[in-house]
């Protein structure tokens, strides 16, 4: 090769050796299918999971990657770790990934609340991954989907008050729970009993509180309090008044909720949806002729969040308040697109 073909020859990028801790699960599929979809450049890919999924083949980029059992050396020369495990797991291996040089992006519930560990939407609060951190945690579903709405307002109008109540699908719960909605609807239809086994109550045709336990001292279901919690961090808002109620619906995929919001100004349906309108990862659907808003159906395997039914709120006469409605796949932007997109902030 001549030496002015080299110069213009575009430099090789670097490729990454990436972990998934939990890859047989329903995240873990995604985490999988982001990393293709969206060209991650990955050198060596690392499929991990307990022992007894170990031996199980996945296919990346048409080619089968066998499963390994998750252990302390697992992350031995391994760059980016994405964990979709459980708390526990990533308790006691996040730390020890880390120690072994590899960056950890989280998806359990295990650091969001440390103080000390970054908790991250790329599009909210992305710049908070310049230092590097070795530990960085993904939010909870609800959070990360509501944010992506949340925060473009929050920055041209402060809020001061978010009143929630989600519409969350099964795949919030995992795949074992989208397969007992499947089951449990086709066994309704056929007039058959159903028991269930991994959500606490009858799933096909009937909605319940997030099967979360109930705080006895606030009222609150641990995912409320999750969320709440979380959205606050997430929009660095410590003092923000936010309350959800947090529901199971018989929904496969995509999570959908409706936002009450109370701002410092005064702000018009027409405002917000302009800004909105002009904020990455968020489209609008408000079509009131065709009577055409978000929907899960809509939402699923899209990563973008829809956000539409955009209206004053009508118990609030000093027109500091709207109301919104919007729905994003649980499974992408609430889990593993967002770790993706954290990862690739390290790819860059």
């Amino acid at each position: 090769m001549s030496l002015q073909a080299e110069l213009e020859r575009p430099a090789r990028q670097r490729l990454f050796n990436v972990a998934i801790v939990g890859a047989t699960g329903a995240v873990g599929a995604e985490l999988i299918g982001c990393l293709e979809r969206r060209g991650f450049p990955v050198g060596q890919l690392k499929l991990l999971a307990s022992a007894r999924s170990a031996g199980k083949t996945l296919m990346f980029k048409g080619q089968p990657v066998a499963v390994e059992a998750l252990t302390a050396d697992s992350f031995d020369g391994v760059d980016i770790a994405l964990f979709s495990a459980g708390a526990s797991i990533s308790r006691q291996y996040a730390p020890l990934a880390a120690a072994a040089g590899c960056v950890v992006v989280d998806n359990s519930s295990a650091f969001r609340v440390d103080p000390a560990t970054p908790l991250v939407v790329p599009e909210v609060n992305g710049g908070l991954l310049a230092t590097r951190p070795m530990i960085v945690a993904n939010p909870n579903c609800v959070a990360a989907i509501a944010v992506m709405a949340l925060a473009p307002l929050h920055a041209r109008n402060r809020l001061v008050r978010v009143i929630g109540s989600t519409y969350q699908s099964a795949s919030g719960a995992g795949a074992a729970a989208m397969e007992e909605l499947e089951l449990s609807t086709a066994a309704r239809l056929a007039g058959e009993a159903f028991t269930p086994k991994v959500l606490p109550h009858p799933y096909a045709f009937n909605v319940f509180s997030h099967n979360t336990p109930i705080d006895p001292v606030t009222g609150y279901n641990g995912e409320e309090t999750k969320v709440m919690a979380e959205i606050r961090k997430l929009l660095a808002a410590p003092d923000l008044r936010v309350a959800f109620t947090c529901i199971r619906v018989p929904v496969l995929r995509a999570h959908s909720m409706a936002l009450t919001l109370e701002f410092e100004g005064h702000i018009t349906a027409m405002e917000a949806q302009q800004w909105l309108a002009d904020a990455p990862g968020v489209r609008i659907v408000n079509d009131n002729e065709n009577n055409h808003f978000p929907m899960p159906s809509e939402a699923t395997g899209a990563d973008d969040v829809l956000v539409g039914r955009l209206r004053g709120d009508a118990s609030d006469p000093s027109g500091r308040s709207l109301t919104l409605f919007l729905a994003g796949d649980q499974l992408l932007k609430g889990a593993a697109l967002n770790a993706v997109q954290i990862a690739e902030q390290y790819a860059l």
